[in-house]
């Protein structure tokens, strides 16, 4: 794999693209991968030089990002935006109790534990923000997916599927129930439109509030690390 020279060196993904006219990079907010795009019949040369003139950019945006926290027991993580530390607990499942998450089982397993728990959790409270705002557009939704997105925290399909990060559940309540009603108001109305924002101000009043805490907060949600376990909860 190609790299930026210094330090550290920066590994670079190449990824050439039909699609593609020019060069352009990305940093990863989920986990600083650097990728450039790179039109199919550009030399790599080329594309390494590109990234070593934006080699400032890289390095500050890397600089920028959240350190990132292998969960396990005694780590304190945000559960509906208020710490909960994790110590052993007994029984088969995990259990909120007062700030403490009681987590039975292989200590190893903890974090892959929890990982599970917070996608159980965060489907139920999803699952009735969307249908409750659903029902007061009267606009059915077709199906309700979870991943762990990197770029967006929700997104409405045209045939009314709805997909969210399943890490809203650590943001505060009023937060993932912003998220829901947006993805919920595209139903209605599949753009960025006044109109579009007239149904979002209906169902969710003062949103930007909400919208500012993912803009200046959620970031950091990213930089938790649950252990292997699939992205995706259907």
């Amino acid at each position: 794999m190609p790299q930026l020279p210094g330090f550290p060196p920066v590994d670079i993904t190449l990824r050439r693209s039909a699609r593609s006219t020019r060069f352009s990079l990305r940093v990863s907010r989920l986990d600083g991968r650097v990728t450039l795009s790179m039109p199919l019949r550009a030399r790599e040369t080329e594309a390494l030089r590109f990234a070593a003139e934006q080699e400032g950019w890289i390095r500050q945006t890397l600089a920028q990002m959240p350190g990132r926290q292998v969960v396990g027991l005694g780590d304190a993580i945000p559960v509906e935006g208020q710490l909960r530390r994790l110590v052993q607990g007994s029984g088969r499942s995990v259990r909120l109790e007062d700030d403490s998450l009681l987590v039975s089982g292989d200590p190893a397993q903890a974090g892959v534990r929890v990982g599970a728990f917070l996608k159980v959790m965060a489907r139920d409270r999803l699952a009735a923000a969307c249908d409750r705002h659903a029902a007061r557009v009267g606009r059915p939704y077709a199906r309700l997916t979870l991943r762990d997105t990197r770029s967006r925290w929700g997104s409405c399909a045209h045939d009314g599927a709805l997909m969210f990060s399943w890490r809203l559940i650590m943001a505060p309540p009023s937060v993932l129930d912003y998220v829901a009603a947006h993805e919920v108001a595209h139903l209605v109305e599949m753009n960025h439109s006044p109109a579009f924002w007239a149904v979002v101000e209906r169902l969710f009043p003062r949103w930007q509030v909400q919208r500012n805490w993912l803009h200046s907060e959620g970031q950091v949600l990213h930089g938790y690390v649950f252990g292997p376990q699939s992205d995706a909860t259907d």
